[in-house]
């Protein structure tokens, strides 16, 4: 059987979603699909608005035949270690191709621009380093360098479009790395990826315009025209079972306690905790009254709010740099399945005696599997503290039972 791999995050699955899985199936004629899905938190350093097992049901209702998890250690990472560790995952898995969507929606574009840059590598790296001297963040330092090497080639993809971005980084992974996988992509289309307005003539909005209107108070049976009724069905039973959404806020009192009890000392050996930004984050907490006001505090021009997103992740988390350092280090050492179609499960069962590293199905496996095993538990467990505790109690118990999802 021919399998398509997709990188998501379904923050929550949306028409646009739907959409894309088609023409990835479509487009490369693969009988079945298989997503690569950040967990608990997400590439911009958010937590996902409902847990990593209803968006798998989400994905599996709609046509993906296979879940698999896109560990802590590349999920909550620069677009270049997140495309990393999903191309390997989807190439150990026996993909044939990947297939993503795109502003530019021409894959020879990619193409070119990885050779691109690869042939101006050094130019680009030095030139980067001059902008951010004068105290540029990391993203418009990049894309200053690029405009400089590009000098008006119109010729070139362009790299200030998010989706084009990563679409890049999952065609410079393969490439680098050689990996059995054939990129292929298709015009996002009607919603742009940061759009905070669903606009009334659209079947299709994105993820964050969703968020936008599911935190203002927007009644789901609204957004009915814009998602699947198994998404909205789902999202209406995490409500019911739980009684929120996961946003940062509800995570803001465990984070003040970290940077209100951990010494600063500590607080630098944390994940992308660098150039002393450390002393922000403590004087922030003290004037700060909710997470959004904090992160207002501690943004500058040269920290971005994904930045500060990030490092608050891991502080929450407890993620360090000698960890991530060390699981960077090492080829992923299994593969976690959160959920299956019934011709998914045929697929997996003739693929696992040739897999490279084994599946786990089960956080209790994780344990005493490695850093990146005991990593991603201690991330899930730092998740459930949304929950009030009676429900928080529930949660980690069943963390450790949790089978995948099969339908």
């Amino acid at each position: 059987m021919k399998a398509v791999g997709v990188v998501v995050e379904y923050n929550p699955f949306h028409n646009g979603h739907l959409h894309h899985l088609r023409a990835a199936k479509t487009d490369t004629g693969a009988h079945i699909c298989i997503a690569v899905m950040s967990g608990s938190f997400l590439q911009r350093g958010e937590p996902a608005i409902v847990c990593k097992w209803t968006r798998t049901k989400m994905a599996l209702a709609c046509g993906v035949d296979v879940v698999v998890e896109l560990p802590y250690a590349y999920s909550v990472q620069s677009a270049a270690r997140f495309a990393e560790g999903a191309t390997n995952i989807l190439a150990t898995l026996g993909c044939t191709h990947l297939h993503f969507g795109s502003e530019a929606g021409d894959i020879t574009l990619f193409h070119q621009l990885v050779q691109f840059m690869n042939e101006n590598k050094e130019a680009y790296d030095f030139a980067i380093k001059e902008h951010m001297q004068k105290g540029v963040s990391y993203p418009n330092a990049s894309a200053a360098a690029f405009r400089t090497l590009a000098n008006g080639n119109e010729t070139l993809l362009r790299l200030d479009q998010p989706n084009n971005i990563l679409g890049y980084h999952y065609v410079s992974s393969i490439t680098q790395q050689h990996l059995p996988l054939i990129p292929a992509t298709t015009v996002r289309k009607q919603a742009g990826f940061h759009e905070k307005n669903i606009h009334d003539e659209h079947t299709i909005a994105s993820a964050t315009s969703i968020r936008h209107a599911l935190s203002s108070g927007q009644e789901l049976s609204n957004l009915s025209r814009v998602m699947p009724k198994t998404t909205i069905s789902a999202l209406e039973k995490y409500m019911l079972q739980v009684g929120h959404l996961h946003t940062w806020e509800r995570y803001f009192p465990y984070l003040q306690h970290r940077l209100l009890t951990t010494p600063l000392s500590h607080i630098r050996t944390i994940a992308e905790c660098e150039e002393g930004i450390e002393f922000r984050l403590n004087e922030a907490v003290y004037e700060a009254t909710s997470f959004a006001d904090w992160l207002q505090h501690v943004k500058t021009k040269r920290y971005t709010q994904t930045r500060i997103q990030r490092l608050a992740t891991h502080l929450l988390t407890g993620t360090t740099k000698e960890m991530l350092s060390y699981i960077h280090e090492q080829p992923v050492p299994y593969i976690r399945l959160l959920g299956m179609s019934t011709i998914g499960q045929t697929y997996l069962n003739k693929k696992k005696k040739q897999l490279s590293c084994p599946i786990v199905t089960r956080a209790a496996e994780l344990k005493h599997a490695s850093t990146l095993g005991a990593l991603d538990l201690q991330v899930d467990q730092a998740y459930a503290l949304a929950h009030p505790p009676a429900i928080t109690q529930r949660i980690l118990k069943q963390t450790y039972k949790q089978a995948p999802i099969r339908i």
